[in-house]
C-alpha cells in the first residue's frame, strides 16, 4: 500500500526559499502545501493537526538563528524537527521576456534580497533605482507574462526557482554578496518515535539555566564538554518571563540514541530548571562528527559493564 499523501504547512509565499526547501521534501503534486504568511502560524498549523508538517528558516549561514522559528519551538505544544534541507541562497535578476537587460532602470525585490545584493547592485547596475516589495516571490509574480499587476520596476531580484514559476527571462545570475551563503531549513513535526541514528545526526535543545546561580552556564556546557559532545549552534534568547533571564538554542553533533548524548540528556536533566527536547534528525550535509577517544557508545557501554561487575563482585 502506499504511503497516504502529507500535508505541508510552509512559510510564504510561493516561489521562494523556503518553497524550494520544502519541495525537496515533498512529493510533488501529492502531498499538499500550504504557504503562511509567518513562521509561527505554520508552526501552530503542526500543533493544531491542520497539517503533518511544516518547513520553516531555521538557520542562515550569514545571520545565524532564525529567531522566529527558535522562539516559536521553545514555547507552547512540544513540536520536533525530524529532518533539514540546505538551500544555497543564490539570486538571480529576471524580467518578463521581451526586457532587455539595458531597459532595465528599476529592480524590485523584499528589503532583506536587496540588502543581501547591495554590493553586486551598486557595482554591476549604478543608478538603477530599488522598489521595495513584499516577497522576492510577489516581486516575480508580479512580472508575470499572465499579470495584470501595474508596477514601477522592470526586473525582480528573486529565487531562480520565482524566475522559472512565472517565466521570467534570467537576465543575471549569483548576484549576492556573500557568495556560498545557504539557509538550512527544518521539517517540523507531532512529537513521536525518534528515527533511527544515520552516523551524521544532530539533536536539537532548548535549556534553560537557573538565574540565580553563578557558572550556570559553565556547568551547563561541561554536560557536554566532558563526554565529548561538539556544539554546531549556540544561542541565547530571552527566556520570556522576566527580564535578564535567558535560554540557549543548541544543535548538538550526536543522537539521543548514543550513549553520550544520553548522558548529557541525564545531566542536563539535573543541573538545569528546563530542558526541551526538539528532536534527534540526520544532517542534510551528512558530517558525520569525530567522536573523541572515551566517549563511543562501546566506550561508555564496556565502563558500565565494569560497573556492573563491582557491584555483582565478578570483577575487580
Amino acid at each position: 500500500m502506499a504511503d497516504q499523501p502529507l500535508s505541508y504547512a510552509y512559510l510564504g509565499p510561493e516561489a521562494t526559499f523556503t518553497e524550494s526547501a520544502m519541495l525537496q521534501v515533498a512529493r510533488s503534486g501529492v502531498d499538499a502545501p500550504v504557504a503562511h504568511t509567518d513562521v509561527v502560524s505554520a508552526l501552530d498549523a503542526v500543533r493544531l493537526g491542520a497539517v503533518d508538517r511544516a518547513v520553516v528558516p531555521i538557520e542562515n549561514s550569514i545571520e545565524g538563528g532564525v529567531t522566529a522559528t527558535l522562539d516559536s519551538l521553545g514555547v507552547g505544544d512540544p513540536l520536533v524537527i525530524i529532518g533539514e534541507v540546505i538551500v544555497p541562497v543564490t539570486f538571480v535578476l529576471a524580467a518578463r521576456p521581451d526586457t532587455d537587460l539595458a531597459e532595465v532602470r528599476s529592480i524590485g525585490s523584499h528589503p532583506h534580497a536587496l540588502a543581501q545584493c547591495r554590493r553586486r547592485l551598486a557595482t554591476d547596475y549604478p543608478g538603477v533605482a530599488h522598489v521595495n516589495v513584499s516577497s522576492t516571490g510577489a516581486a516575480a509574480a508580479q512580472l508575470s507574462p499572465d499579470s495584470e499587476a501595474r508596477v514601477d520596476y522592470e526586473a525582480a531580484l528573486c529565487a531562480p526557482l520565482a524566475a522559472e514559476r512565472y517565466r521570467l527571462n534570467v537576465l543575471a545570475t549569483a548576484l549576492e554578496d556573500n557568495v556560498g551563503g545557504f539557509t538550512r531549513f527544518a521539517v517540523i513535526s507531532r512529537p513521536g518515535k525518534v528515527s533511527a541514528a544515520t552516523g551524521a545526526d544532530r539533536t536539537s535543545l532548548v535549556v534553560h539555566l537557573p538565574h540565580d546561580q553563578a557558572g550556570a552556564l559553565l556547568e551547563m556546557l561541561e554536560q557536554f564538554a566532558v563526554r565529548g559532545v561538539n556544539l554546531s549552534r549556540i544561542e541565547s534568547r530571552p527566556s520570556g518571563d522576566a527580564a535578564g533571564r535567558y535560554a540557549f538554542s543548541i544543535d548538538a553533533e550526536a543522537h539521543v540514541t548514543e550513549e553520550r548524548m544520553v548522558e548529557v540528556l541525564v545531566g542536563l536533566h539535573r543541573v538545569c530548571p528546563r530542558v526541551r527536547f526538539l528532536g534527534s534528525y540526520p544532517r542534510a550535509d551528512h558530517v558525520t562528527p569525530v567522536v573523541k577517544v572515551g566517549t563511543s557508545t562501546e566506550d561508555f557501554s564496556a565502563a558500565r559493564a565494569w560497573v556492573d561487575g563491582l557491584i555483582a563482585g565478578t570483577t575487580t
